[in-house]
């Protein structure tokens, strides 16, 4: 007997805070104007995605002492732009990047509740932690948290949110109009949590939400961030876009799960993916370049290679060779806000294998920052691309990818009419939504409420 095909999964985007976008490209539209958010959704929800997936800065990115910008600088706060998407469309889940170094586990529980109760439960929350204490001058505790640190805390927010959530099983709200009893239950609502991050006590506002608790999605790489999702997270976004990096991860992070009492199929694993789409795959190929032209402007390579060199290199010419000084490898960045700088842990020798590879490929820096940022993660005609994704979603290198278009807000059209009709063909995408949250969606039971 064959074995059944996997169903893949399918969510959008919305690229913003950093530059993935294209967005001096005519096309391109705004990232604030709320039609741009309904458009990018709809389309989504057109092509019977999972979900919509924002992610979230909290302090403007800078360099030299300056606002970065040759990103997209700024958005809307998320909870704002995804509760007003809940009522522009009906399936599609809504799913929000909060975090939770710099927020406290009652209100954004408030404000997830609240938002499955709007969408009729569609909510899902991207835990993550924020690592710099140049973000934190923008709170009022300021400074930052060591790694170890910053997960602690973290998984005591997630398991104190659970706590707010659960404090309401679904069964207290009588509303009987006519003996005049709204609540089964007086006790509804209280909860008291006494750890080490948090202690407080007190009762929650918001009854039990449709889905009980928003879809927990968490997105860190590193062992604490694998070991984290295994114990607590439904979906765990990935790098890995290859087979063999691909296959390796997920054999990680599926493989933990048994210590934690849960199974495969209670975490799934869904890798961003980039894409170049055209009507045959040698146009595609011309497309990816171009894309990656006006991706990596003469200017953004420079501000690129000062994060490595740690200098200002901004009277060096993009087409030109690598500066012959060497990085200075001091404390302070000239780029700050941007988590890419933390991997520079060894600048010269960086610079000394960049230097190696201009040479023994003639590259400028404008091509070498090219050479050494990637490339798209699909790049051909529909029928290649939807070949490529369901080999290696079958292949158990990912459970589905999390698309990211250069262009906003149109840029997921071309891709939701080809290439998903193509994987609907081919019987591992569905033609239609066959339940209401975003649980069904992807296939996760619904959480019990603990008992008080």
């Amino acid at each position: 007997m064959s074995t059944p095909l996997k169903q893949i999964h399918l969510a959008a985007h919305f690229p913003g805070v950093n530059n993935t976008t294209v967005w001096s490209d005519p096309r391109s539209g705004s990232h604030i104007d709320f039609r741009s958010f309904t458009h990018f959704a709809k389309t989504a929800e057109r092509a019977k995605f999972d979900f919509l997936f924002l992610a979230e800065g909290l302090r403007l990115r800078e360099q030299g002492g300056k606002i970065y910008e040759l990103d997209v600088v700024g958005r809307p706060d998320t909870f704002t732009v995804l509760a007003a998407l809940a009522a522009v469309t009906e399936r599609l889940g809504l799913t929000g990047t909060i975090n939770s170094t710099f927020n406290e586990p009652y209100e954004v529980a408030r404000q997830f509740a609240s938002l499955d109760h709007l969408s009729e439960g569609r909510a899902a929350w991207n835990v993550v932690t924020s690592w710099d204490a140049f973000t934190g001058e923008n709170f009022r505790r300021g400074g930052f948290l060591p790694q170890d640190q910053r997960y602690a805390r973290a998984t005591e927010f997630l398991s104190t949110a659970h706590e707010l959530f659960d404090s309401w099983t679904g069964q207290e709200i009588v509303a009987d109009q006519e003996s005049g009893t709204f609540l089964r239950d007086a006790r509804a609502g209280a909860f008291a949590h006494h750890g080490e991050q948090f202690d407080i006590e007190g009762r929650f506002n918001v009854p039990r939400s449709p889905q009980g608790r928003p879809v927990v999605f968490q997105a860190g790489d590193s062992e604490e961030g694998r070991e984290f999702a295994a114990a607590q997270a439904d979906a765990i976004f990935s790098r890995h876009d290859t087979l063999e990096a691909g296959r390796q991860f997920y054999r990680d992070v599926k493989g933990r799960l048994a210590r934690h009492g849960r199974r495969p199929e209670q975490l799934l694993i869904l890798p961003a993916a980039t894409f170049a789409l055209a009507d045959t795959d040698a146009e595609a190929l011309e497309l990816a370049h171009e894309v990656r032209l006006q991706q990596v402007s003469g200017q953004t390579a420079l501000r690129h290679l000062e994060h490595v060199w740690n200098r200002d290199l901004s009277g060096y010419d993009p087409d030109g060779p690598l500066p012959d000084i060497d990085p200075d490898p001091g404390e302070h960045t000239v780029a700050r806000g941007r988590a890419s700088v933390r991997q520079h842990r060894d600048p010269l020798a960086l610079a000394r294998e960049w230097r190696e590879r201009a040479e023994a490929k003639n590259l400028s820096i404008r091509e070498l920052v090219i050479d050494v940022t990637g490339r798209q993660t699909f790049i051909g005609s529909p029928a290649t691309v939807a070949a490529t994704i369901n080999d290696l979603v079958q292949a158990d290198a990912a459970d589905g990818f999390i698309l990211v278009p250069h262009l906003t807000p149109g840029g997921l059209d071309a891709f939701a009419d080809t290439v998903v009709p193509l994987l609907q063909e081919r019987g591992v995408f569905r033609h239609d939504y066959t339940g209401k949250t975003l649980r069904d969606h992807l296939g996760l039971a619904l959480p019990e409420a603990a008992e008080h």
